[in-house]
């Protein structure tokens, strides 16, 4: 598989059967984004949680692609009565298995809602991603503050790469990031979620040097990386 970072929390994904996953399409307002919004194909979006930086674009992007939207309940019921036609909604400890790969939800400790209209809706609860898939484990952990559990994740799975938030404020810093990476026990972790907004500027590789020798890693947008 290839994947690309896209600034923020944007991943894509190219199974090597030409599958495309797009994980929290946050691109119209991203200033830090390689991608057009319009331009973009993909089959599969997965959406974190319902927050208007991780959301984005999914209602256009899933209509014009036809594409199916893998999310908690709450995101596929509002995606649904949006116009579009293909969703699997999950829950949190639910897993299911995709033409794609496994994807497994797990927890995650942030919120969830978006503002429709100046009312804010409730989008469910938060979660991370576990895909398993051409014998490769990724991990997306969402926007979210480090916890105990992150250990039973590590002892669970054997996660090839994990993509860990480092922003601070909104979620866990790069300090707690490097003990989440730890009890992960993640073969590489790359940084995500920071310097998008200037409240959550950080500096990655201040952050890679917490980990230990070979672990972090820093990828520029529109850097692919093969699995």
């Amino acid at each position: 598989m290839k994947i690309t970072y896209h600034g923020h929390s944007v991943l894509s994904i190219v199974m090597k059967d030409g599958q495309k996953l797009l994980f929290d399409p946050f691109i119209t307002g991203n200033s830090l984004t390689d991608l057009i919004a319009d331009e973009v194909k993909t089959d599969w979006i997965l959406v974190t949680h319902g927050h208007s930086d991780h959301i984005g674009d999914m209602i256009p992007i899933a209509k014009r692609n036809d594409a199916t939207v893998i999310s908690i309940v709450e995101i596929c019921n509002f995606a649904e009565k949006n116009g579009v036609q293909k969703t699997h909604g999950m829950n949190i400890g639910g897993k299911f298995d995709f033409p794609f790969g496994r994807v497994k939800m797990v927890q995650a400790y942030h919120s969830s809602g978006y503002e429709v209209n100046g009312q804010m809706l409730y989008m469910g609860e938060p979660a991370g991603f576990i895909l398993q898939a051409e014998g490769k484990t990724i991990y997306h952990a969402g926007d979210t503050a480090y916890f105990g559990d992150m250990a039973f994740l590590g002892e669970t799975f054997e996660i090839d790469l994990a993509f860990l938030p480092i922003g601070d404020n909104f979620t866990m810093g790069p300090s707690d990031a490097a003990v989440a990476a730890k009890k992960l026990k993640a073969k590489h972790v790359v940084p995500i979620h920071y310097n998008t907004f200037p409240v959550i500027k950080q500096d990655p590789e201040a952050f890679v040097q917490l980990l230990p020798e070979n672990v972090g890693t820093i990828m520029a947008v529109g850097e692919t990386i093969e699995l």
